[in-house]
């Protein structure tokens, strides 16, 4: 196995019989996304693409949790969009494409790269964790491991794709139920609407996953790569558009007073009351 040097503690890389694991390595925050995290994915995720020697990309989380998405304890501190950015405050237009180019070198990535990528879920997936997830090929999770969409509960439209993902996966009609009431669910429940390939017990969880990406990354590759290429093409509508339009309202409802509201909610561990601005 050789570790590979990613610049920062919040995300841990290796490679071994070419299959490359990120492991987002937050787990007193079930893992949710830092800075540094997501600069190091989206340059590791760019490596891996072009790396002959990866042939499988599997994104798990450390700790017993999968990634919780965006730090809203962090968020609860904030005052705004652009607050904490290097070097000061940035403007709204630079953080919408900032969040827009990270956006396309993580999730974009994961969907469109011309190698299988897996997500192994070991505990709770939520936000834009969950739309990570939902970005890569398959899904295999442990026994007990929840997902939600969760972005209403925090007073969040969502992010990195989640919504284009998941309504291909489950369709219109459970998608929005499943964005709008951010309700939790099973892994189990999750295999039966197909979000979730299958569900191990969690002593399994990762053997048998990596299982299958050492399967893939000894399968035929160039087949893979067109083979990914015509299932994406048979996928009607842009990933990059809808990208796009999910990081501009993103950040727009990150300005409202139910995000800030929600924040402080979480915080405060008590259900959020919103104002509906």
């Amino acid at each position: 196995m050789t570790q590979v040097d990613t610049g920062t503690g919040d995300l841990l890389a290796s490679i071994d019989e070419g299959v490359a694991v990120l492991t987002l390595n937050r787990p007193e925050r079930r893992n949710a996304f830092s800075g540094p995290m997501m600069t190091a994915m989206a340059r590791l995720l760019g490596q891996f693409e072009t790396d002959d020697d990866v042939r499988c990309v599997v994104m798990t989380g450390a700790g017993g949790a999968f990634c919780a998405g965006g730090d809203v304890k962090g968020m609860a501190g904030e005052d705004g969009v652009g607050s904490g950015g290097r070097g000061g405050r940035l403007s709204y237009d630079a953080v919408v494409h900032r969040q827009r180019v990270n956006q396309r070198e993580t999730a974009g990535r994961l969907w469109s790269m011309p190698k299988p990528t897996i997500a192994m879920i070991p505990g709770p997936a939520a936000g834009a964790g969950l739309s990570l997830a939902l970005a890569c090929d398959l899904r295999y999770a442990a026994s007990g491991a929840i997902l939600t969409t969760a972005f209403a509960r925090v007073g969040f439209a969502g992010d990195y794709g989640g919504t284009w993902f998941l309504t291909r996966l489950v369709g219109a009609a459970k998608a929005r139920e499943l964005y709008f009431l951010s309700e939790r669910i099973t892994a189990e429940e999750g295999e039966r609407l197909g979000i979730v390939n299958a569900v191990f017990a969690a002593e399994d969880l990762e053997r048998e996953a990596l299982e299958r990406a050492r399967r893939l990354a000894c399968g035929p590759s160039v087949a893979y790569r067109y083979m990914k290429e015509n299932l994406n093409r048979a996928v009607n509508g842009e990933l990059g558009e809808c990208l796009d339009m999910e990081a501009a309202h993103h950040i727009h409802t990150g300005t409202t007073e139910d995000h800030r509201e929600a924040a402080k909610a979480f915080v405060e561990h008590r259900e959020p009351v919103f104002h509906q601005r």
